[in-house]
């Protein structure tokens, strides 16, 4: 396999640790960069000060200060706010601005571009000129000639909104990935229900709330947001069957999915991926979800949880959850979803561009013994 280099984009609008779990898109890049890593190849990271990708890359470059972070949003509360965020605004213009000088100075022939956030990094990609992918896509702002989509059912949303109905040979459907030392399997639950994300109607947050209260059930609130929000049609602060929380750490991130009886995720809209369900399911907590968007692939119905359309389903599946085996949410999660699975995944993937050096896509491999990397693992 070819030693590749990749020149990698943080966000400019947080820090790329692991203290900002609340992100899903800041753990994925940390994590990609560390998969990366792991076969050997080089990587240099552009990003925002008081990142930290724990010694998964060859070199951080910083081309955003804090002062300049704070001059455009401010000072507020990421636990309880939203993350503010504009492709126009300071930051995004100054990081843009930096990273094209930062990646000039250093690209060489062949070197390939990550950019995890899609349109808001395009002037990067356009001013560099680099074979350039975006990983992970879970938005609709895509630009690049190979993406890697969380899901097919986003792959094909977004060719549908894009009037597509050819395949693209160079695009892939690659699923979210965790280390699973960070959601230790836990096989004793607690008696209370979780819903964890952003507090948003699209969510679902109401339907999960209506579900536990019908069902005599505790339902904690973990997230970003209000439980009153009149512009969300959302009044649950007086709900004595709500337990609130403010998004939290990765530690009692994990000990929150671990102990509850299952994770309820009714999410309205086409979810991209909805990587707490695969949080969950690693600690052995079982989820109940809509039965659309990414779900029907993450969540096995009647094995790892229940995908549901109707409130009764919703009820009954909560009723119902004894039936669904810890080990077996834990097994499916690990064996699909963890960064040594997807790891090789990525690998087929960007060696497979990175083809188009040579011969393109009429390249022999005459050392290839396997074709694996699309095989799904199933619980016994």
């Amino acid at each position: 396999m070819a030693h590749l280099r990749f020149h990698l984009l943080g966000l400019a609008h947080l820090e790329t640790n692991k203290k900002n779990s609340a992100c899903a898109y800041t753990q994925k890049i940390l994590k990609l960069a560390k998969m990366i890593k792991a076969y050997g190849h080089t990587v240099y990271f552009y990003g925002v000060e008081g990142s930290d990708l724990e010694n998964a890359c060859d070199a951080f470059i910083q081309v955003l200060s804090q002062e300049t972070l704070r001059e455009a949003y401010g000072d507020y509360d990421r636990s309880k706010t939203f993350f503010k965020h504009d492709p126009n605004d300071l930051a995004y213009t100054t990081f843009n601005k930096n990273a094209i000088e930062a990646i000039l100075e250093r690209k060489q022939p062949r070197d390939i571009l990550l950019c995890p956030m899609g349109t808001y990094q395009k002037p990067i990609a356009d001013a560099v000129g680099m074979l350039t992918i975006e990983p992970g896509i879970g938005y609709t702002g895509v630009f690049s000639n190979h993406r890697v989509f969380e899901s097919y059912a986003w792959m094909h949303y977004v060719y549908g909104l894009l009037k597509t109905d050819n395949g693209v040979w160079y695009d892939a459907v690659i699923p979210n990935y965790f280390d699973p030392k960070d959601f230790p399997f836990q096989p004793v639950k607690q008696n209370y229900l979780l819903y964890f994300g952003r507090i948003i109607s699209r969510k679902g947050v109401q339907v999960a709330s209506d579900v536990a209260k019908a069902t005599g059930h505790q339902l904690y609130i973990v997230g970003q947001g209000s439980l009153d929000n009149p512009q969300e049609g959302i009044h649950l602060s007086n709900e004595k069957h709500i337990v609130y929380h403010p998004a939290v750490g990765p530690e009692e991130r994990a000990k929150l999915l671990g102990n509850a009886k299952a994770v309820l995720m009714p999410t309205y809209y086409l979810e991209p991926f909805g990587g707490v369900n695969v949080e969950a399911q690693l600690c052995g907590t079982p989820v109940i979800t809509t039965d659309w968007g990414a779900f029907p692939e993450t969540v096995l119905h009647g094995k790892t949880g229940y995908r549901c359309r109707t409130f009764e389903e919703f009820c009954w599946a909560v009723k119902n959850i004894w039936r669904i085996k810890p080990k077996h949410c834990h097994t499916w999660a690990v064996q699909n979803y963890s960064m040594e699975r997807v790891g090789k995944m990525y690998e087929e993937y960007f060696q497979r561009v990175y083809g188009l050096y040579e011969d393109g896509w009429y390249q022999a491999n005459e050392n290839r013994t396997e074709l694996s990397w699309l095989e799904r693992y199933y619980p016994a």
